[in-house]
């Protein structure tokens, strides 16, 4: 029983070593613990031991942020690419719907935001258009003050508010 399994625990490892598989000039698919030799084309490596493919990633990772390889090494193929009917899918559709989705209600939400603010400033622009015509008119004009009293305005209030209904169309109608 205990020598079963010891020779059950001796023979995982071995299962468990990584294998490296690629097809070769006749079409065959072959398994390794070797690399493929030099001749064999990158769109033929089909899987590669995952010590390797971390190995390849930190490796076009620190070359990329410092855009050297490290001294002694040579550089390592890319991995599967994209457009490689091998590579793996690494986007879940489901989640891509769900992202796009949050995206467009976003867009929308912003655009609706943006509506409103435009029809705000329209609003504003139109009242201070009908304020600076009553201010140029000549008429006089009342305002109450913080007493509730009120008051008819000066030509020097009336020349400040012209001035700041101004600004308030330069802001606003544009």
């Amino acid at each position: 029983m205990l020598a079963t399994l010891v020779g059950v625990a001796l023979a995982l490892p071995v299962q468990a070593q990584t294998q490296w598989k690629w097809r070769d000039k006749t079409g065959r698919t072959q398994y390794s613990d070797l690399p493929p030799p030099a001749s064999v084309p990158e769109q033929d490596i089909l899987a590669r031991p995952a010590a390797v493919v971390k190995r390849a990633a930190a490796a076009a990772a620190s070359s990329a942020a410092s855009g050297t390889l490290p001294a002694g090494s040579t550089p390592i193929p890319p991995l599967a690419t994209a457009s490689s009917p091998f590579a793996p899918k690494l986007i879940d559709p489901e989640l891509e719907a769900k992202r796009k989705k949050a995206e467009a209600d976003q867009a929308a939400k912003a655009k609706a935001e943006e509506t409103k603010v435009a029809a705000a400033r329209a609003e504003n622009c139109d009242r201070a258009k009908a304020e600076l015509r009553s201010l140029d008119s000549g008429i006089r004009i009342a305002r109450v003050n913080q007493k509730g009293e009120r008051e008819i305005l000066e030509d020097k209030q009336r020349a400040d508010e012209s001035k700041r209904t101004r600004d308030i169309i330069a802001a606003d109608c544009k």
